[in-house]
């Protein structure tokens, strides 16, 4: 059977099914899925669309569930795991648990694949499945993923330690990707590191065409409402006469909170008084990140406002608006963050760890400054440059900057996935 919409290409063999896997809550998980729902109703794609997650999904995020709600919507539905199969899972706390939650994740995958018999899935998180594929895993079904975090190619980005650890990580890496990139039911890895995808599309001697496709990190652009800062900012309490200072989403320690912490100790009095620090997100470690905090404001003239709160998306751009400079000196971070183009979407300089592909996306589009976020005095240099300097802005570049959020647009994210599944 054929389907003809009007301009749109003819799509063949309607109905087809397509199934999203995604057991993450939070992040970018609940925001990728809104944009391929949103993308998926807005062109009329004929197919139907089942979107496996956790029960926590749903109770977190009914502001993404709604959208497949509706007798409009009958092409689309979210389907929770168990609350047994939830339960049984293991946390992520330590390597061995993460390795078997993988596989546990893994089977879970199979048992709704086969289930719900889709024609295609999409592993929404696919850096969790390396292990089982490599190892030999079967899918009742072909599939595609999205890759976070390669680190095969770390070695020819700046500031790399070069130490044997890190050699055989991504020895192990390479070893796993090409059998992995060999299984003929892998149809196509979506990667966010555009540095990566050149050699994953050298690593094996692929049957068909290449398996790996650039995608872009996305941003909304329409959810940018502008605000009025003054009164946010008074409402937030934030004395008018300092720079704010960002840290949002999770605060947690591989964030570099602790470090951006220590390093307000070298930090001189009167630079202080200029000093706002904006800590926005869940926190697992408040109760230590509050003794510290209040520790440091006793010895400095310093303020420290956090809000320990999941922020609903609707509120998550004025944030970045009200911000003077964002923060993200994360610890040996692989992959992408979105932080980086919230804060570009909002016209916001970034003071930026210098590691891998963070660090190499801030120097190349001009987003901020990188500096060792690994050292507490690194960190405070950069926040002397941008407290002594007239405007922030003066250290990024703005034409370069908004060209980069123009091409991580959520409609171009979601286009690509769905012209490759």
């Amino acid at each position: 059977m054929s389907i003809n919409l009007g301009d749109k290409i003819t799509v063949k063999n309607y109905p087809q099914k397509l199934m999203l896997f995604d057991l993450s809550i939070r992040g970018h998980h609940p925001t990728y899925i809104r944009h391929l729902i949103e993308y998926w109703q807005i062109h009329k794609i004929p197919k139907n669309l089942e979107i496996v997650v956790s029960p926590r999904f749903i109770e977190a995020h009914h502001d993404v569930v709604e959208l497949s709600q509706g007798d409009h919507h009958q092409d689309i539905r979210f389907v929770p795991i168990t609350q047994a199969e939830e339960e049984h899972l293991n946390s992520r706390k330590s390597r061995l648990k993460r390795l078997s939650r993988h596989f546990q994740e893994w089977e879970i995958f199979c048992k709704y694949a086969t289930n719900l018999r889709p024609d295609h899935c999409l592993i929404m998180y696919f850096d969790t499945c390396q292990i089982p594929l490599a190892l030999g895993a079967k899918s009742p079904c072909t599939f595609s993923g999205i890759y976070f975090r390669p680190t095969f190619h770390y070695h020819q980005l700046a500031n790399y330690d070069r130490t044997w650890k890190n050699y055989l990580q991504q020895l192990r890496e390479k070893i796993a990707l090409k059998r992995i990139l060999a299984n003929p039911q892998l149809q196509t890895i979506f990667c966010l590191d555009p540095f990566a995808v050149p050699q994953l599309n050298q690593f094996p001697k692929f049957p068909s065409q290449p398996k790996a496709v650039y995608l872009p990190d996305p941003v909304k652009l329409d959810n940018f409402k502008p605000i009025i800062i003054d009164d946010w900012r008074k409402s937030l309490q934030i004395d008018s006469q300092r720079r704010v200072f960002l840290l949002f989403g999770a605060l947690t320690a591989r964030k570099g909170i602790y470090q951006l912490l220590d390093s307000i100790a070298s930090l001189p009095a009167d630079l202080c008084q200029k000093l706002c620090i904006l800590l926005v997100g869940e926190s697992s470690i408040a109760n230590s990140l509050d003794s510290q905090i209040t520790e440091i404001c006793q010895t400095k003239p310093i303020q420290i406002i956090r809000y320990y709160q999941f922020v609903p998306e609707s509120e998550v751009m004025a944030y970045f608006q009200i911000a003077d400079v964002v923060l993200a000196p994360y610890q040996r971070h692989v992959g992408m963050s979105g932080i980086l183009l919230l804060a570009a979407a909002a016209n916001k300089p970034v003071l930026c760890s210098n590691y891998g592909l963070m660090g190499e996306m801030v120097r190349r589009y001009h987003l901020g400054l990188t500096v060792d976020s690994s050292q507490p005095q690194e960190i405070a240099k950069g926040l002397i440059k941008f407290l002594e300097i007239p405007n922030p802005l003066e250290i990024c570049d703005p034409v370069p900057m908004q060209n980069w959020v123009k091409q991580n647009s959520a409609s171009e994210f979601s286009r690509i996935i769905f012209e490759q599944v």
